[in-house]
């Protein structure tokens, strides 16, 4: 199929006009994917937008804002007309919490709506508990969004970003919810005829790393789901240093997980993660259907 557009979504781990040396490397890869659209996460401070866009010409660029210190910064090719609105539902009722940044863009008759996202990062009840509510805002944005349109007709959303999928530590590993559990109950949360939203699956699990000195496991915290009726291209599936092959099975998926995955050596992903950030990138781009 051919494609509609590109997106890149990635958090870069506490961004700011201090650390120059990291922005240029930052823009550096946004150049040599030259995606359509990108949503960055943890922007701290408006001197940063101002960096970023004076460095990429041909995009147009939004960012959220609030009492919130971690903002996204989106940027979309000059080429496509689209509309930013910010959204505080997603905040959650809580005012240090992010809100959502939606981008809705027309292309080829059709509409799109992406909705970048950077959840709560906790794994005390009250964290999980966030994030269910939060995801329930993405269910009800869905079915608005279907309701205005004809009957036969489902709405083009995509919900992606850093969704920190952690699972809860409470009282012991009896009554813990592992990570994988979290991502389950979505996954069926998502099935219902009301929401018909799925995860696309990405070319290798794990998107976060501490490093090889870290007492923290790589985890799988970034994501994108979308309407289920949507297509995508699909990528050779990976298998990062030191990642067990039951977790990376050959094939292809519709997301390609890019950054410190990609280095051929423990020393190589250390170095990639201390330069970049220690989140690699998602890479994915919309097919066109008829």
């Amino acid at each position: 199929m051919a494609k509609a557009f590109s997106v890149l979504s990635w958090n870069i781990e506490h961004l700011s006009g201090k650390k120059a040396a990291r922005v240029q490397r930052v823009v550096t890869a946004l150049r040599a994917e030259s995606p359509d659209i990108f949503g960055l996460y943890e922007i701290e401070g408006k001197d940063i937008y101002q960096d970023i866009s004076s460095k990429m010409p041909g995009y147009s660029f939004h960012i959220t804002e609030g009492p919130q210190t971690q903002e996204i910064l989106l940027g979309v090719k000059g080429k496509f007309t689209a509309f930013f609105s910010q959204r505080v539902q997603f905040k959650a009722g809580n005012s240090w919490l992010r809100p959502g940044a939606m981008l809705s863009i027309k292309l080829g008759g059709k509409d799109y709506t992406l909705l970048f996202l950077h959840l709560k990062s906790l794994t005390k009840p009250v964290g999980l508990g966030l994030r269910d509510d939060q995801f329930e805002r993405i269910f009800k944005l869905k079915k608005k969004l279907d309701k205005n349109l004809p009957a036969n007709i489902r709405a083009n959303l995509i919900a992606l970003g850093d969704l920190n999928t952690m699972g809860m530590n409470y009282r012991g590993k009896k009554h813990d919810i592992p990570a994988a559990a979290e991502l389950d109950k979505l996954d069926k949360d998502m099935q219902r005829n009301s929401i018909k939203m799925r995860r696309l699956s990405k070319t290798t699990p794990n998107t976060w790393s501490n490093g090889s000195n870290s007492s923290y496991k790589p985890s799988n915290l970034d994501h994108v789901i979308a309407s289920d009726h949507m297509a995508f291209k699909f990528w050779n599936n990976k298998q990062p240093k030191n990642e067990k092959p039951a977790d990376c099975p050959p094939g292809k998926s519709e997301v390609d997980v890019r950054g410190w995955v990609d280095e051929t050596t423990i020393a190589k992903q250390d170095k990639w993660i201390r330069d970049h950030s220690d989140h690699s990138y998602l890479f994915f781009e919309v097919s066109k259907v008829d």
